[in-house]
């Protein structure tokens, strides 16, 4: 079935309520689930839908995620009903991934008009069950734009639909994860985990700040590194783990041109991953092996094992400007250095506690080969990983090009963005703070390379952190880190 706009226009609507899936309503995992033969496509690019409805017919509706006055998404189109029906059971490899590459297409939606930006597909079934489809329309170019990366592979890394992620298998047994995954699947629990939590937050914040923004996945950096050219900035989300030798080298060739970056979360460049093609056509199957022994390409610059780890380490600190430090990580945001231009409106002051802002995963700066020599510590956090005790570090430093790169060193902070956040005890003075952080750095961002106007002041040892990563949970630099080995 071919789905497109109703009479040619473009619908409109507002509320939460009107996008948001109660915990009641969600689904089933082969009650009602979809996925889309794209991680993204251009504006007026046809996809496909692949959805499963044991309950029959339903319909699908779009909203983009943006700020929309706080609303947090826009109904940009509606489909008409269309018949349900239960799709094959998806079928697992020898490497345990999980695939529904097997099931026939429910429709073919046509996007012309749509805006680029990040969507939800929002399914309804006929019972009144509902399930998110994450998607986005790309931007056909990032230049003279802040470009905001929502991170697939990481979202996907994560996804245990079918029982199995490159986690863990069923029971949660890290010694059946899968070794590989594939984007012809749909998402576990309400299917949009990932962009609700690490994503969603970040880009109404972004639209609200009034900037000119571009949209792409990390798909899209490796797939499209001419995405890149000409761009203000690069915004990666709350967490931002997987990454491809290729979209790596296209980021770094971006702010070694002047792009500058902006690192939201933390944990971010620390597991290297590669695609492969299956059916639906190129990058839709991710490699993860985690383990050089098990991966069949065991010597090489993509080898999937820890950026940081033998065989051929590149660790994360020369782009971040810090290493990934521990999880789980809980604390306070404590400023070290309150002239940090970022920091201008917040009254913030040497020492000013921002309660809850370390949370989930944390880095740290290390003084160690590979560490920016001009890396600027403006936050330095007391923090708890379970029983040890460390440091969580946000930084900035700047390139001779020009480019700024700042980096939170929490996952909490786009989480944060949100509102307070019970379980980390995040309140609305850390809120107020995140977010006016946030505006200033998307003002900053647009307006050029940061480093011109305001170049990194090295301090890195007045923090006085040791070279050993002995604090964290993160790895030995050069070493590749013990994995439970996954059972045949």
């Amino acid at each position: 079935m071919d789905v497109g706009p109703e009479q040619g226009e473009i619908a409109i609507g507002w509320g939460r309520e009107a996008w948001q899936i109660p915990d009641s309503k969600v689904a089933g995992p082969m009650e009602l689930a979809g996925y889309a033969d794209h991680v993204s496509v251009r504006s007026g690019q046809p996809f496909r839908l692949f959805v499963t409805s044991s309950a029959g017919a339903f319909t699908v509706r779009a909203y983009r995620v943006g700020w929309y006055g706080g609303a947090g998404a826009k109904l940009i189109w509606t489909s008409a009903s269309i018949p349900g029906k239960s799709q094959p059971q998806p079928s697992k490899s020898a490497d345990r991934m999980i695939s529904a590459v097997n099931w026939t297409p429910s429709l073919t939606v046509q996007t012309k008009g749509w805006p680029a930006g990040g969507y939800l597909l929002l399914l309804r079934g006929a019972n009144g069950k509902e399930k998110y489809i994450p998607f986005m329309v790309r931007s056909d170019t990032a230049r003279r734009a802040v470009l905001i990366v929502d991170a697939v592979n990481t979202e996907e890394a994560y996804n245990a639909w079918g029982g199995y992620s490159l986690y863990h298998g069923p029971h949660r047994l890290a010694t059946r994860r899968s070794l590989m995954v594939t984007f012809d699947r749909p998402y576990d629990f309400d299917g949009a985990r990932g962009v609700l939590n690490e994503y969603d937050p970040l880009i109404q914040q972004a639209e609200r700040s009034g900037v000119p923004l571009a949209y792409a996945t990390s798909v899209d950096l490796a797939a499209d590194p001419g995405l890149l050219t000409g761009a203000r900035a690069i915004v990666f989300s709350g967490h931002d783990e997987y990454w491809t030798l290729a979209a790596r080298a296209a980021v770094t060739r971006a702010r070694d041109a002047g792009t500058n970056l902006a690192f939201m979360g933390a944990n971010s460049v620390f597991w290297r991953v590669r695609y492969g093609v299956d059916a639906h056509g190129p990058n839709r199957i991710m490699f993860g092996y985690k383990d050089a022994a098990l991966d069949p390409i065991h010597d090489a610059p993509d080898t999937t094992v820890h950026w940081r780890a033998a065989p051929h380490p590149d660790p994360e600190n020369s782009l971040t400007g810090t290493l990934y430090e521990c999880a789980p990580a809980k604390g306070n945001f404590t400023v070290f250095d309150p002239n940090f231009f970022l920091f201008a409106g917040t009254g913030a002051g040497l020492g000013s506690s921002y309660q809850g802002l370390i949370g989930d995963e944390a880095d740290r700066a290390y003084p160690i080969a590979g560490t920016p020599a001009n890396l600027q510590v403006v936050a330095h956090s007391p923090t708890t990983c379970g029983v040890r005790n460390t440091v969580a570090d946000s930084t900035y430093y700047t390139t001779p090009s020009g480019a700024g790169v700042f980096g939170t060193g929490t996952i909490e902070w786009v989480r944060a963005l949100e509102g307070p956040d019970p379980e980390f005890n995040v309140n609305q003075p850390s809120v107020d703070f995140a977010r006016q952080v946030t505006l200033n750095l998307f003002k900053a961002l647009a307006a050029g390379p940061m480093g011109r106007t305001h170049p990194a002041v090295p301090n890195l040892a007045a923090v006085h952190n040791q070279a050993s990563t002995a604090t964290g949970t993160g790895g030995k630099v050069g070493v590749e880190a013990p994995m439970p080995k996954p059972e045949s």
